[in-house]
Formats: structure tokens, C-alpha cells, sequence
């Protein structure tokens, strides 16, 4: 979809969308639309209340405008999605070209959040699932179509940050309909070969860096803990390692930040299989690990001056007379045994072996792991916010800022020592589980905590809740995209600066 502007509402497409506020200036507003429509203006005003959400269509000629409520006050994420539903829902009436008219503007904020978040919502909306239905196809979204378009009408000047505002919105939402198709494929399509196929391709038309360790390598390498969840599956693991570096930018005094994603493509559980109910949803137990691809393509995309480098251990958790059993003790490529307790913990088991590698061999400034790891986190926080655990202050203030920023909310939990207990093991170093039924979450990040070596800016993001819920766009549950704009965020205020500052 191209974007482009104009000063003026005649030069608006035909259909055009009129964002509307629900504040104090609101009557003042829809009096100012219903002389320009020739209407009512009380009426309208009757009729319209701005809720969220809210749709009012009027006529001008050949013109058709939409009156959309965005509710009250500045909220991005709902923003974002009160655009996303909107053209989703008009989809089968929708032209290809569309107006966004912000001549009445009275966002409660900077109009660039405004910017970013319409155009991020109405991509959004041009997402389909169902990509291995072979009947009743629906034909694309036209925002999706090659000559689709959206005209801006701006009594404004059109300055860079407006643009770079348009950009960020397009770019964040081309890698949130990449990892939403990923993290929505079937465990028997996404391979760990499928993953890395998924991610060279990524990588190379988005401008970084992605290599790909098979099961030989991963084995010369000591890469334990993964190949030992691998054990009872058909499928052989894969070790993806992703690297960017800007190419706009001096790389002296670049911070180096190191990500690190869960890509389990499927979990049964093991030899601690998980109940049958909901274990088709199981697919989705990569959902870090594309939160991390997707960070990385639209950092590249924007060209953030940043130095970005990721490990992505990839495999699944299947049943067979070789998987891993509940009191085994497997190596790991940090050195520390680990004691297994419960097989269905695995998550852990193989990101313990992706911190070890990016700290050995990246020596990162700054370290975060996302996961969707525990069960624990949607107990406590349901389906609306992922779990925060992190051993730096600040660290952890500027990752809460940037999901109130963006509306992909996380909220600190602690990882005090009086819980080092939970790892405890008589025979091993650690444990992966604590067999109890309580602080799940914390115990997880406790195991994850060890195999950092002592870094000083380590946080983990628990996101089993937010990556895959409930939404008005699928049936059944279906991938959110969570993590990437939360991410790009926290990368673009807190890190892309030179390590002096």
C-alpha cells in the first residue's frame, strides 16, 4: 500500500475515513461535518458519539466518508486497533484507494502517534488466515491489492517526522503479518527446517544477517539441552543465528543488544504430556521466536542504529521411546547439568542453550529472551498482558514504558533469591522445574537466570498470554503479533544511542 498527501479534501479519494475523538471539541467537529455535508448537525450529533470503534457514514456527491470514533484520549494499541477492525470489517466494499482526511484533527497527542498507528491498523487488516484452504478462497483485501493506496490529508506541513511516523507503521506491520503467518502455520508445515528456510528468506529481503546450524553442527558445537528435547522427535533440530548492523551509521560506540527466542513448533508435552483440550494450540509455542524474527526484520527495514545479534534454537517436543524422561540429567552448552523434572518445562531447556551461545560469542550490552513459556503467566496476568523478569532497574522501567507506550503491556515480576530453592537439585546443578504449583513463572525465570553468567542487563519476557488469544479477525485463536512493536520501541528509546550516553 503507498502512501502519499495532500493538502486538501477534494483531493481525497472517493471513500475516505474522518478519525474523530471523543473530547471536549467533538460537538464543534461534527457541526463543522454536517455543514460541509449539508445535514443536521444536531442529529448528528445525536447519532455519533466517537465511542471507540464508533462508524458514521455520510455523503458528499459522489464522496462517502466515515466518521470513525476512536474513543477517548491518545491510546496507540487502541487505536491501532479500532483502525484494523474497521477495515477489516468493510473489506467487501472497500476500494483500493482510500482517504485518511485529518484536517478536523484533534488527536490528544502528537499527530505522528496518530499517523503511525492508522496506517499499522489498516495493514493489519489486510491479513487472512486460512492459508491452506484449498475452497471457497476469499479474494484479498484491497489495501492488499499491488495498486492499493492511501491519501493523507494534512493541513499540516508534511515534515520527516510525519514520514518517518508513516514508515515506522508500514514497516512494523509488513513484520507483524510475516510472524502472524508463521506463528499460525500447523506443527507439521512448520518444520525446524521450515523455520530456517522462513528466516533466510527473511533476512534476505529485509537486510541482515541469518545462519542456519543443522543437527551435525549443533552436535560439534555442544549445543545439549536443544538436541535433548529434540530427542523423541522425526524432525531434526535447527540453531538460527541472526546478525544486523546498520549500514547508515558509524559502528563505533554502536550497543550491541543480543535476543534470544523460544521456537518450540510444537509441544506435547513429552514424556509429561500436556492434556488433550487445548494442545492443537500447541503450534503456537514459537510465538518468541518470531517475535524475535520479526524485531530484527523491521529493524532492518528502518535502518535502526542499532547493532542487533539472535539466537533462535528451533524444534519440537514430541513422545517417542527416546525423549528425554523425567529425572534425566542432560548437559548444556554452558557446562551446568540440569536436572529434568517435568518435559513439558522444555522451553527453558533450550533457551538456556541460546543465552549461553549469544553471550559466549556476542558479549551483548544488553540481553532479552521472549518466550512463551508458562502457563504460570496467564494464570496471573489472563490473556491481556506477558510477564516481566529482569535483574537490571532500568532495563526493566524502559521495557514497561515501552509497552505502555504501545499497548503490548508487561508487568515486572520478582526473581529474589528466596527462590533459588526452586532450581535446587541434589544430583544436578539445576533442576527445570520445582514440582511445585506455585510461582511457575518465577521459577522459569530463576533456570533461565542461571545460564546467564552473571550479566548485568538481562531481562525475560514471558509472553504465553499475548501471543496467541481471541480476536474478532479468526474463529478460533489465531496469532496477535505481539512483541515486535514493544520491542522496536524499547530499541528506538532506549538503545539506538552511542554507549556514552
Amino acid at each position: 500500500m503507498t502512501v502519499s498527501f495532500s493538502n486538501t479534501l477534494k483531493d481525497l479519494p472517493a471513500t475516505c475515513i474522518l478519525p474523530i475523538i471523543a473530547n471536549e471539541r467533538l460537538a464543534e467537529i461534527l457541526e463543522q461535518i454536517a455543514q460541509m455535508s449539508d445535514l443536521n448537525a444536531s442529529l448528528l450529533q445525536a447519532d455519533f458519539k466517537a465511542e471507540q470503534g464508533d462508524v458514521q457514514t455520510i455523503y458528499q456527491g459522489e464522496k462517502r466518508f466515515y466518521l470513525l470514533g476512536l474513543g477517548k484520549g491518545n491510546d496507540f494499541s487502541k487505536t491501532v486497533k479500532t483502525f484494523r477492525s474497521f477495515a477489516h470489517k468493510i473489506k467487501d466494499k472497500s476500494p483500493s484507494k482510500i482517504g485518511l482526511g485529518l484536517f478536523h484533527c484533534q488527536y490528544e497527542g502528537k499527530l505522528e502517534n496518530l499517523l503511525e498507528a492508522a496506517v499499522n491498523g489498516l495493514e493489519l487488516a489486510t491479513y487472512q488466515i486460512g492459508h491452506y484452504k484449498n475452497t471457497s478462497k476469499t479474494e484479498a483485501h484491497p489495501l492488499k491489492n499491488e495498486e492499493a493506496g492511501l491519501v493523507i490529508g494534512l493541513t499540516n506541513e508534511v515534515t520527516d517526522s510525519i514520514r518517518q511516523a508513516v514508515e515506522k507503521g508500514h514497516q512494523i506491520a509488513q513484520a507483524q503479518l510475516s510472524i502472524m503467518e508463521l506463528v499460525n502455520m500447523p506443527g507439521n508445515k512448520k518444520t525446524p527446517t521450515e523455520m530456517a528456510s522462513w528466516a533466510l528468506r527473511l533476512a534476505q529481503e529485509s537486510g541482515y544477517k541469518a545462519t542456519v546450524f543443522e543437527k551435525a553442527q549443533i552436535e560439534e558445537i555442544g549445543l545439549h539441552a536443544l538436541l535433548a528435547v529434540n530427542r523423541g522427535s522425526e524432525y531434526p533440530p535447527v540453531f538460527i543465528v541472526l546478525e544486523y548492523t546498520p549500514s547508515n551509521v558509524p559502528l563505533e560506540g554502536l550497543k550491541t543488544v543480543g535476543l534470544v527466542g523460544k521456537g518450540v513448533t510444537f509441544d506435547t508435552g513429552g514424556i509429561s504430556i500436556k492434556p488433550s483440550a487445548n494442545m492443537h494450540y500447541m503450534k503456537s509455542d514459537m510465538g518468541g521466536a518470531a517475535a524475535v524474527l520479526g524485531t530484527f526484520e523491521a529493524a532492518a527495514r528502518l535502518q535502526l542504529p542499532v547493532r542487533l545479534v539472535g539466537a533462535i534454537p528451533v524444534t519440537d517436543n514430541a513422545v517417542d521411546a527416546k525423549s528425554i524422561r523425567p529425572g534425566d540429567v542432560i548437559d548444556s552448552y554452558s557446562g551446568k547439568t540440569i536436572e529434568v523434572i517435568d518435559t513439558d518445562a522444555e522451553g527453558r531447556l533450550i533457551l538456556a542453550d541460546g543465552l549461553a551461545y549469544i553471550l559466549k560469542h556476542f558479549q551483548p550490552d544488553t540481553l532479552i529472551d521472549a518466550a512463551t513459556l508458562t502457563g504460570s503467566t496467564v494464570r496471573t496476568f489472563g490473556y491481556q498482558i506477558g510477564g516481566l523478569f529482569s535483574n537490571n532497574d532500568d532495563l526493566a522501567e524502559a521495557l514497561f514504558q515501552a509497552g505502555e507506550r504501545t499497548g503490548e503491556r508487561i508487568w515486572r515480576l520478582p526473581i529474589w533469591d528466596i527462590f533459588n530453592d526452586d532450581i535446587k537439585s541434589d544430583i544436578a546443578d539445576v533442576r527445570n522445574y520445582s514440582g511445585k504449583p506455585t510461582a511457575g513463572a518465577i521459577g522459569a525465570a530463576k533456570f533461565l537466570e542461571a545460564f546467564i553468567n552473571d550479566h548485568p542487563r538481562w531481562a525475560h519476557l514471558d509472553i504465553a498470554g499475548v501471543a496467541f488469544g481471541d480476536s474478532e479477525f479468526s474463529s478460533q485463536k489465531s496469532a496477535t503479533g505481539f512483541g515486535i512493536r514493544l520491542l522496536v520501541d524499547f530499541l528506538m528509546a532506549s538503545i539506538a544511542r552511542p554507549k556514552s550516553a
